[in-house]
């Protein structure tokens, strides 16, 4: 991987819940690229040991934790692994997160013939009040948790910084999946509540509100099997003005600025959108 700019990390402990997800594996790879010592947390174990060896064989330093950041338990259990081979944390990547199909509708608009119990029809009124709570938890409580964890070895250290994954659905929710949507709007508020928050003990916190980038996870929803765009993919590039998808490594530069103190050291409470203009268009 190639990075727009080298930041100096050395001697600094970045901590990335989700590192095993498409997403915050790059970032892990990026941190470690930089110096710092990494700790890839996932509940899935063997996709934190995955990346945190990817890592390792290429010259950085790593740590694969398990953990399940909706357990203050797990987590506290994994702030000891880390401060024990690490140290305290430096930089905490608040990765983890994600939809449930419980709190998803199956289609865009509510019908009144859709009313009738029709198979295979999910409407607003047919959402699973579970799912939408799982769906609320892993991002919100999922990201409320592990900073509760790891925030409190944060204070007064050199270069805290706690970066937050948002969405464009924070900035207007998307059709059908009304839970995600929330979620990540009450991550966007978070991220500026506890900037706030956190402002007299030296730790900034910022986010990072990606748009559409095509990735493995998402290559089916994006693309027929001819190759060609989806009626939602045609949907989402005709509200893009630079008119494609998003690629992994254009987060990149936005994540090194973000927690590097020389350069964005007076940058706290923000959400910096990386979606070609998507959330800018009026549609108009």
């Amino acid at each position: 991987m190639n990075l727009p700019f080298q930041i100096d990390l050395k001697g600094k402990t970045a901590v990335v819940t989700g590192g095993g997800g498409v997403l915050c594996s790059n970032f892990a790879k990026v941190l470690a690229m930089c110096g710092a010592k990494v700790a890839v947390l996932d509940l899935n174990e063997d996709a934190a040991n995955k990346v945190a060896q990817e890592i390792k064989l290429e010259g950085g330093t790593a740590l694969g934790v398990k953990c399940n950041v909706l357990d203050i338990d797990s987590m506290k259990a994994a702030r000891d692994i880390i401060l024990k081979e690490f140290g305290p944390c430096n930089i905490l990547i608040n990765g983890a997160g994600g939809n449930n199909p419980k709190g998803t509708t199956t289609k865009e608009y509510l019908y009144k013939e859709d009313l009738v119990k029709t198979e295979g029809i999910t409407t607003f009124f047919d959402l699973d009040p579970k799912g939408v709570e799982f769906v609320f938890n892993l991002n919100f409580l999922g990201t409320l948790i592990p900073t509760q964890v790891f925030a409190m070895d944060m204070i007064d250290i050199d270069g805290a910084v706690i970066l937050n994954i948002s969405s464009m659905n924070a900035f207007s929710p998307l059709t059908k999946i009304p839970a995600y949507s929330g979620a990540k709007a009450a991550i966007s508020n978070f991220t500026q509540w506890l900037a706030v928050h956190m402002s007299k003990v030296g730790i900034r916190v910022n986010a990072i509100a990606p748009g559409f980038f095509s990735t493995k996870q998402n290559h089916a929803l994006l693309f027929n099997d001819d190759g060609s765009y989806t009626e939602r993919s045609n949907k989402i590039i005709g509200m893009t003005p630079m008119g494609r998808f998003g690629e992994q490594e254009e987060l990149i530069g936005t994540l090194l600025w973000l927690v590097d103190e020389k350069a964005s050291g007076f940058v706290n409470g923000v959400i910096v959108p990386v979606d070609g203009g998507f959330s800018a268009y009026s549609g108009v």
